[in-house]
């Protein structure tokens, strides 16, 4: 018995190797071509996203006791995440997307505890659920309307309590009937969802005049150095109109070509200044510039909930 290979076992032994390189060969190159599908995928989400908020839309803002993180979200939308780094709470201000949250809080290494809901748009609560799931988040909402998963139910003039601070609640109705703002005055800090933008305000789809008016009124009633948080990256179109309205505002001016060159760079409008608002946003001045009433066609007779009106109708028909 001889123990040298015969022919047929070194035949064996090449074809099972040359079959083993073939499979090797394939598996690299299904690999590759996998890589290659999922990075182009990652690469045109960054680019929308990127497109659409700017590179430098990602901010960290250090308030006197939180650390506010400013999330993209989805198509236009500006998520927040409030962190206290004594007690370790840490807030979402609406839920426009669950992934994008995680992503932060991973991160951080920081664990949810709260949901602010401003109203009940999917755009602001459509990631309630998911998030809650992960467990120990209670969520809070605006009393009138349906929050997915809420936990407390908050009207005019209530608080909320995070970390060693207090939130005050503020209604907003109007662009919904019941929409709430978040006013934190230890961190001249408001999150005001839909209801007040840079240079802006929401549509009116469930409310009246003259509830949005008042409801415009209350915000405008806060400090000048409250930093305005709103949920959309709408301020360039927003700026566009408000020019349309009051050309001779030099500060209105001043502001559109800065918010020009903000956008040129990539960089995100958001949050501003309520002082600054007061100053250039049309919607808040509606009873104090003779200018824009009459470029929206307000009589004398007419109320600050009429011109108001005028104002949120002449932006729904604005194609400038």
């Amino acid at each position: 018995f001889s123990s040298s290979p015969t022919i047929d076992t070194y035949r064996i032994i090449n074809t099972a190797s040359k079959t083993m390189r073939e499979v090797t060969t394939v598996f690299i190159l299904v690999f590759v071509y996998c890589s290659h599908i999922t990075q182009g995928l990652l690469l045109n989400s960054m680019q929308r996203i990127f497109q659409r908020f700017g590179s430098k839309s990602l901010q960290i803002v250090s308030s006197p006791s939180f650390t506010i993180i400013q999330v993209p979200c989805l198509n236009d939308n500006y998520g927040y995440l409030i962190h206290d780094p004594i007690s370790g709470d840490t807030a979402a201000v609406d839920t426009p997307d669950a992934e994008a949250y995680r992503q932060v809080l991973k991160e951080k290494g920081w664990k949810l505890t709260h949901i602010f809901n401003t109203h009940h748009h999917d755009d602001h609560t459509g990631g309630n659920l998911e998030l809650k799931q992960e467990g120990g988040v209670t969520i809070y909402g605006p009393d009138k309307e349906n929050i997915p998963g809420v936990d407390v139910n908050l009207s005019n003039g209530d608080e909320v309590e995070f970390g060693k601070r207090k939130g005050h609640v503020i209604d907003v109705g109007g662009h919904t009937k019941g929409h709430i703002a978040y006013y934190f005055p230890s961190e001249s800090a408001a999150f005001t969802g839909d209801a007040l933008f840079a240079l802006g305000c929401g549509r009116m789809f469930e409310g009246n005049p003259s509830q949005f008016w008042e409801s415009l009124t209350r915000l405008r009633n806060l400090p000048d150095d409250t930093s305005v948080y709103c949920a959309h990256e709408y301020t360039e179109a927003n700026a566009r109109f408000a020019v349309s309205v009051e050309p001779s505002n030099e500060k209105l001016q001043k502001r559109y070509h800065h918010i020009s060159k903000q956008r040129q760079a990539g960089e995100a409008t958001v949050p501003s200044l309520l002082g600054e608002e007061k100053q250039t946003n049309p919607f808040l001045r509606c009873d104090i510039s003779d200018e824009i009433r009459q470029k929206v066609g307000a009589a004398n007779g007419d109320s600050e909930a009429d011109a108001f009106a005028k104002v949120r109708k002449a932006k729904d028909n604005f194609r400038g």
